[in-house]
């Protein structure tokens, strides 16, 4: 008589080492899961266009169009161009996040997040390899902006600055990336990405991206005042815009920190959710 394939000791266990790996963050399969979001770009190369067409074109258009906008008193720069970049780059960070949800939506239609749902890699896992991976492939996009924003006049900034613009930019790839792939799970199909961009992009323009708080009507400044992503851009701002000061920064690192916990949270609930 052959074991019943639900209640035999083998599948019990390996149920049983399933529930237990859940909280653990598997490195091994998390590097697996990674290349494979790498490998994304070796199929479909395209996959890096918009997140430097978009912004590139975003940062040039508004720059020739709202340049002057710098003289307005209480602007605090020159340089419109220096003040848009960081805006220019966040946009791209988040095209790049939001093309993690689409991904996983496809994964999910295609029955692949099933199957790698009933390997012993956890929730804790599989979320992690999306995140790095996207926070891996904003960097493919960002030396071409940088390199686009310097050759038309946009200030260089110090070595700190360089390595502040890296570390804002990643971090805010991987806290859209968690955002997608909540959508994506609560919605389970490719058909939600419009949502997934217009939501991280929305967090963007409705920040202090086009003018300093001080500057927006009463309406506008409300929003952005709530809205961490202004804490963030402040801090990459800083790096092109005045002085580097660590008050700035850390209010940006807390809001990244902040949003992603709450993604995250998000995320793993979505992953039982969709495992019921």
């Amino acid at each position: 008589m052959q074991p019943d394939p639900v209640t035999s000791p083998a599948s019990s266990g390996a149920i049983e080492h399933r529930r237990m790996r859940r909280g653990v963050v598997d490195l091994p399969a998390v590097r697996a899961l990674v290349v494979r979001g790498l490998n994304e770009l070796l199929r479909v190369p395209g996959a890096a266009i918009p997140g430097i067409v978009s912004p590139a074109i975003f940062l040039l258009g508004l720059t020739l169009v709202f340049g002057k906008a710098t003289q307005i008193p209480g602007y605090g720069t020159q340089s419109f161009l220096a003040f848009v970049l960081p805006v220019a780059l966040l946009q791209s960070a988040g095209f790049t996040g939001g093309a993690t949800g689409v991904n996983l939506g496809r994964d999910i239609e295609q029955g692949w997040l099933d199957r790698l749902l009933l390997s012993p890699a956890g929730r804790g896992t599989i979320l992690t390899g999306l995140v790095l991976s996207a926070a891996l492939r904003v960097l493919i996009p960002l030396p071409a902006l940088l390199i686009i924003a310097f050759a038309v006049g946009a200030p260089i900034p110090s070595f700190i600055g360089f390595v502040l613009t890296i570390v804002f930019v990643t971090a805010f790839a991987a806290v859209a990336a968690t955002w997608s792939s909540v959508l994506a799970l609560k919605f389970r199909s490719q058909q939600a990405s419009p949502l997934m961009q217009s939501t991280i992009l929305s967090s963007i323009l409705f920040s202090a991206s086009y003018a300093p708080l001080s500057l927006l009507q009463p309406w506008m400044k409300a929003i952005a005042e709530h809205n961490p992503v202004t804490l963030i851009l402040e801090g990459m701002r800083q790096c092109y815009v005045g002085s580097i000061t660590w008050e700035v920064t850390w209010h940006a690192f807390a809001a990244l920190g902040g949003t992603g916990l709450v993604f995250v949270l998000l995320a793993l609930r979505g992953f039982g959710r969709y495992e019921r």
